[in-house]
């Protein structure tokens, strides 16, 4: 699935993944390919990526610290609007 973690400085990810975590609001949810479409809220917490087999950053487990924002899943895309 299509992965972009944004903040309102910089693009933080963006790229090919097999699961992403995220710290929602009333607890930590997961996505893998083909999740329902979803939006819901973050607290801080850490987004947890795992990159897809063969992507270009060579690197399985990806972490990124965020304090608050959104997370939209559609569509086998997930956009995370971070603080």
């Amino acid at each position: 699935m299509r992965v972009e973690i944004i903040t309102p400085d910089k693009e933080l990810f963006k790229g090919e993944a097999s699961y992403v975590g995220v710290p929602g609001v009333d607890g930590s949810m997961g996505f893998l390919n083909n999740h329902a479409p979803l939006i819901t809220v973050l607290r801080a917490g850490d987004v947890k990526v795992k990159t897809a087999p063969g992507s270009e950053t060579g690197v399985t487990d990806l972490t990124f610290p965020v304090k608050g924002g959104v997370v939209e899943v559609s569509n086998n895309t997930v956009i995370v609007l971070a603080e």
